[in-house]
């Protein structure tokens, strides 16, 4: 048996780390903090192409379909998308295309984000969710083509 987590064991730990902090203060401090360990994406994927739609904030995303898997990289220039993105990315990268097109993200609202967000955090953090379930589609249905 793999030591790979499913989508909903990830999750749980994102809302257990969540659940030590007291504030939102606190809590907008840990995502700054994921944010900063982000890998940096290298510069020749930051082309427009690449950046997510719907974000007030600029956010490349780029993904790879390794061996049954699809693994995300990403970059934005503001920190608390960075970290936002980090979130989904330690979420869903990884996983079949099945499991990411499936997955609900229900972490998203047991920490309570899209109720601490700006309106246009809101609905850029729904752009790139949206990106990052497409890509998974996209190489669902050329995996399938090539079969």
């Amino acid at each position: 048996m793999s030591n790979h987590k499913t989508i909903e064991e990830i999750e749980n730990e994102i809302v257990n780390e969540f659940s030590l902090f007291d504030s939102w203060d606190d809590k907008y401090e840990y995502i700054i903090d994921l944010g900063k360990r982000l890998t940096p994406l290298a510069d020749k994927y930051k082309l427009d192409e690449n950046k997510v739609r719907g974000c007030q904030s600029t956010v490349y995303l780029v993904a790879d379909h390794i061996e049954g898997r699809i693994f995300y990289t990403a970059d934005s220039d503001a920190i608390i998308v960075k970290g936002l993105i980090s979130m989904l990315i330690r979420v869903l990268s990884g996983q079949s295309p099945d499991d990411i097109i499936n997955a609900r993200l229900d972490f998203i609202n047991k920490i309570g984000m899209m109720s601490h967000l700006a309106q246009t955090r809101s609905n850029g953090l729904l752009s790139m969710v949206k990106q990052m379930k497409n890509y998974a589609l996209a190489f669902k249905i050329k995996n399938t083509a090539n079969v």
